[in-house]
Parts: structure tokens; sequence; C-alpha cells
């Protein structure tokens, strides 16, 4: 078996809330490189030897690095795209915590980029959906068709959190609907809204690299800017994108992680109709019943809970 060698850069503050990020998105066998522990364990080990090798401590100096491993397979480049999703975020909201920046060994950027397509194929999806990479044929047999390049964003259609959303959005979705994407990424939940017969969708996700792949998806589809808009920015902190995507949405769905469904309950109640449903994933098992908890406190009325191969989602009222 293959495997992807990956590193994040942070800070001596940043490697346990980076640690702990990792492991909500599944993430394990986490390697720790840092500096001060490092020298920590140099000064209370002296007496078991006479001297340190400079070449070691010269790789050690100002480094806080937690490195791990995912298969070269369709599972760990989902997991990986999982993971730059939730560390968009998060860098936004911990400047302290140094770059953050995430690579992976020996790779070129083209193969991270490509090497994933060969594990991606189409894939039917509860009743009625089937998604197709663009770059693949198939035979829908009767089941509505989702053409979608996702790219280097996260949305394939592969991963249960994503399953668990289209599967939810196949019952939801009549004729007429408006639907609200927050952290669109691909585009393809909304995009599978307006294919099952929701009549106007808006995306939006903190990722500006989205709005250009949405729109592409989109037009993929046969569906153009008259029916679907997406948009980049923080829908908690940005008035303006809080302005132009309105309210009163008869669905909002939020496949994101826990914390940041946590932090949207509150806005997701005031941005769907008082009838409306509000349907997120992308929350681990063990974490499911501290977001119910969240939901709840938000105001909201849990009508349903699934989950999927570790990973929970939440359809509310």
């Amino acid at each position: 078996m293959k495997w992807l060698q990956l590193h994040i850069d942070t800070t001596p503050a940043g490697i346990e809330p980076v640690s702990d990020l990792l492991r909500d998105q599944g993430v394990e066998g986490l390697v720790i490189e840092d500096e001060g522990e490092f020298t920590d364990f140099l000064e209370q080990n002296r007496q078991y030897w006479d001297y340190v090798d400079e070449d070691l401590r010269r790789s050690m100096a100002g480094k806080s690095r937690i490195t791990f491993y995912l298969e070269d397979s369709e599972a760990g480049y989902t997991t990986l795209a999982y993971v730059r999703i939730a560390l968009q975020p998060f860098k936004e909201a911990h400047p302290a915590f140094g770059p953050l920046l995430l690579t992976m060994e020996n790779v070129e950027d083209a193969d991270w980029e490509n090497n994933w397509k060969a594990f991606y194929k189409p894939m039917e999806i509860g009743e009625r959906l089937i998604v197709i990479p663009e770059w693949e044929e198939a035979d829908a047999a009767g089941r509505v068709a989702l053409r979608l390049n996702p790219g280097l964003i996260f949305g394939t259609g592969s991963h249960a959190t994503t399953r668990l959303c289209l599967t939810a959005l196949e019952k939801l979705v009549r004729p007429g609907m408006r639907v609200l994407d927050l952290g669109c990424g691909s585009g393809i939940l909304s995009i599978a809204a307006l294919l099952l017969g929701a009549e106007r969708a808006y995306g939006c996700d903190i990722d500006d690299k989205a709005v250009k792949v949405a729109y592409e998806n989109a037009a993929l589809n046969g569906i153009g800017p008259d029916r679907y808009t997406v948009r980049a920015g923080d829908v908690l902190g940005d008035a303006g994108l809080q302005k132009d995507m309105g309210s009163g949405y008869d669905i909002v769905v939020a496949n994101i992680v826990a914390d940041v469904i946590l932090a949207l309950a509150p806005a997701a109640r005031r941005l769907k109709k008082p009838e409306g449903c509000f349907l997120c994933s992308g929350i681990i098992e063990e974490r499911a019943e501290e977001v119910r908890t969240g939901l709840e406190r938000a105001g909201l009325t849990v009508l349903e809970e699934n989950r999927s191969e570790g990973w929970a989602s939440f359809l509310c009222r």
C-alpha cells in the first residue's frame, strides 16, 4: 500500500489545537516535532549523553510540525480535501498559530491535483442520483445525473458526509424551493438540489476558489446564474454577504465541520423559513451529541439523525 506523507507547520501553541482538528477529521497516528519539547527532553535527560549532534539540533531549530499519513487512495484524497477545508477557517481564527502550511512530501503539485482522479468514478447515491466525474462516461440509467469536476475543492460525493446530505436532499427538495448551501465547496449539494427540482440556490464558501469551481460545475449541468448564485466570504462576519444572500430559504444545508456548524446554528435558524429545514453534516460520531445539544440551544428541533462510516448528520427545523 502506498502512503501520502503530509505536514502542517505551526507554532508551539498550535500543536495541540491543530492535532485536535486533525483528529476531528479522523486522522490518527500523528508525529509531533517541536523544538520546545526537544529542548526540554535534552535538559531533563542530560545524564544520558555527553553531547548532542549539532545537525540534529539545527534541524529542530524553530520547528513545530505535525506529520501524518494517508492512504494513496480515494479515501486518502477525500480525507485530505476535508483537512484542507477545515484548515481554512482555522487559519483565519488563529493567526497566532503560524502559517499552518499544509505540504505533501516528495509529491509535485500537479500530481497532488491529478492523482486522485484515478480513484474518482461514477457513483450512485440514494435512490435517484448518480454523480459522474467530468472526464468519465456513464449511463445514468434513469437517475438524475450530476456531472462534477471538484478540482481541489471539497465535495466529490465520495465522502460519507456528502452522501448523507445528498440522500437527505433527495427526500426534501420540492419544485419551487430556495436552497442555501453554506460552505458550498465544489457546489455539489446546491447543484444537486437544483437538478432535483429546486427553483433557485445560493452557495457561499470562505475559500474564494470555490466560486469559480461551483459556477463551472453548474455550467456542466446546464445551470446558469439566473438560478444559481455563488459568493465567497464569512457568513457570520461579512455584512455585505449577509445582505446579498437574504433569508427565507426552504432548506439551509451545511456540510462542514462540527465547530463551524455549532457557530452557524443560530444564523441558520434566521436564514431559513420558520417551517424550513437546516441539514448539517461533517460531524464525527464522537461529537454528535455535542452538536445535537448545540443545535437545540440555538432553538432548532432535531427531526432526524443519520450516521454512516463514523460520521453523523442532523435534519432540523
